[in-house]
């Protein structure tokens, strides 16, 4: 399914990319060629036909339901810090950037940040640069195996999310490596949720309608169900949950580098299931210190691109700052000092 117009979908299409890894050109851009009618049209696909093993998205699930388990004193030892790495409680975000719609509650979720790593000693991490610093992990004691499962995960994520970049590239005509550079050191998230299931109150959310900030977004969920995408009707589709696929999207900064030829599409998580909904979605981004600008191939000849260039570190802290409450907070301590 590819819909007809920009934004015109009744359900999200389903993208087989096996072709991506039979050394073949051909069944890569056939991939290509499909990838692009989906990103220029509804932003979100299905990604079927990948290689990350069931089991692996299956025991981070299993580690992130046991960590949210955890007496809330133990989680509050890795609270979220200025990298931006560990644990939020609930009511910790407010999504008041969205251009989806006037956001004043907090989302209904708790969560745990863990991005690309950085050793304490590490050039970046001493010179103070934004985000740029160590996890923080639970003790092996409390739980065995997390830290080797979530590496291995995010090892497994960011591989398939290459093959991506690849394929985007491919499909707007360029070689496969042509935006390699840019991700030579990602910009990489992996954020465990767990949603409660919620009351109905009027603008409360498991996570308000958004966009995503950055590149491309690749999202495992459970058996749950919750998250909807708006098309261009204004009507909220559901992305049930289908085995072995993640769902993929399209982040602010793609789009952006893009030139809006590929769409940033609104989304939110509402769950009253009843149960609880636990999900892993991983961004991959470009590496801090990359300036963006639209590529060629997407700028019409005779006209100027939509966007100025911008740094991914200054969009994104911009954002960042915003939306989390614990950033506002440490701003204002700063500046009162």
């Amino acid at each position: 399914m590819v819909a007809e117009a920009r934004g015109d979908f009744s359900h999200i299409p389903i993208l087989d990319v096996s072709g991506l890894y039979t050394g073949n050109l051909a069944d890569a851009r056939a991939v290509a060629e499909t990838l692009r009618g989906y990103l220029e049209t509804v932003g979100f696909l299905y990604v079927s036909g990948h290689r990350v093993p069931r089991e692996d998205v299956e025991a981070v699930r299993s580690m992130s339901r046991a960590f949210f388990a955890l007496p809330d004193e133990q989680k509050l030892k890795l609270k979220i810090d200025k990298n931006f790495r560990g644990y939020l409680p609930f009511n910790g975000s407010t999504i008041v950037t969205s251009s989806v719609a006037k956001v004043s509650k907090p989302n209904q979720s708790e969560s745990i940040f863990f991005m690309h790593e950085v050793a304490a000693d590490d050039p970046d991490a001493l010179a103070g640069k934004p985000l740029q610093g160590p996890n923080q992990w639970p003790s092996e004691a409390e739980l065995p195996g997390f830290h080797a499962t979530i590496d291995r995960y995010v090892a497994e994520m960011s591989a398939l999310a290459r093959e991506l970049v690849g394929a985007i590239s491919i499909s707007l005509g360029l070689p496969p490596e042509s935006m390699d550079r840019y991700f030579e050191k990602p910009t990489t998230f992996l954020r465990l949720l767990h949603y409660p299931t919620q009351p109905e109150e009027a603008g409360l959310f498991g996570s308000a309608p958004h966009t995503d900030y950055g590149y491309i977004t690749l999202l495992a969920q459970d058996d749950v169900g919750g998250l909807e995408v708006k098309n261009k009707a204004g009507d909220w589709i559901p992305a049930p949950p289908i085995p072995d696929t993640f769902v993929m999207n399209v982040g602010d900064i793609l789009a952006r580098w893009s030139n809006d030829l590929f769409v940033s599409t609104p989304h939110r998580v509402i769950n009253r299931s009843g149960r609880e909904r636990y999900s892993q979605p991983f961004f991959f981004d470009p590496s801090m210190d990359e300036t963006i600008e639209a590529l060629p191939p997407c700028v019409p000849a005779g006209t100027q691109p939509k966007y100025e260039p911008v740094v991914y570190r200054d969009y994104l802290m911009e954002r960042i700052d915003k939306n989390y409450h614990y950033r506002k907070g440490a701003a204002a301590s700063s500046q009162a000092s």
